[in-house]
């Protein structure tokens, strides 16, 4: 089983902002295997479905992002997953516009969500899916910049990179984590 977390805010307010990249994801995995998100616990909106053969969970925490590691834990907790099995997917302000960067684990690299994850996990180890949303223009506030939304050139590359991070995590599951990192981590050749 593996429990795939998209990290976001809740509320209306936040939709479609940088942050909020993770909960896209969700919603286009859920879109993309027919799995009803209609669930409200462990601090969480979740869905229960299969993907490539393997039971998975989706959610999105409700917690806001600065506690994001409360809802993983409970998750953890309740379906007894290792961290191995937790795929985190969250926006990461260092790729450029739509670039993906699987890994295994690492630093919280800043952002907050991650590292309440680390915190309540007591580990790194925990694969994630990066999202690019580029990095923020210089003399800008980083959280007004993560808090603001794509324009419309930027809507269309996140979109396609949306479907590009449903695909990865059906490859995480079904093949592995290296076996998808040899595939997405990859840098896109520009014609």
């Amino acid at each position: 089983m593996y429990i795939i977390v998209g990290l976001g805010n809740p509320t209306r307010e936040y939709e479609g902002t940088r942050h909020n990249i993770g909960f896209e994801a969700i919603e286009a995995i859920a879109k993309a295997y027919q799995i009803t998100m209609d669930s409200r616990k462990h601090k969480a909106v979740c869905g229960k479905g299969i993907i490539g053969g393997e039971k998975v969970i989706l959610a999105m925490p409700q917690t806001y992002m600065n506690l994001s590691g409360e809802s993983v834990r409970e998750l953890a907790d309740f379906y007894k997953v290792s961290s191995e099995e937790i795929i985190i997917l969250y926006d990461d302000i260092s790729l450029d516009v739509g670039a993906l960067r699987l890994r295994k684990k690492g630093s919280a690299g800043g952002h907050n969500g991650i590292k309440s994850i680390i915190n309540h996990l007591g580990t790194d180890e925990f694969p994630r899916v990066k999202i690019g949303v580029g990095d923020k223009p210089k003399g800008w506030d980083l959280a007004d910049y993560v808090l603001g939304r794509f324009n419309k050139e930027e809507q269309e590359v996140m979109k396609a990179s949306v479907e590009r991070t449903v695909k990865a995590c059906e490859c995480i599951i079904c093949d592995g984590m290296d076996a998808a990192m040899n595939i997405y981590n990859k840098r896109e050749v520009k014609a």
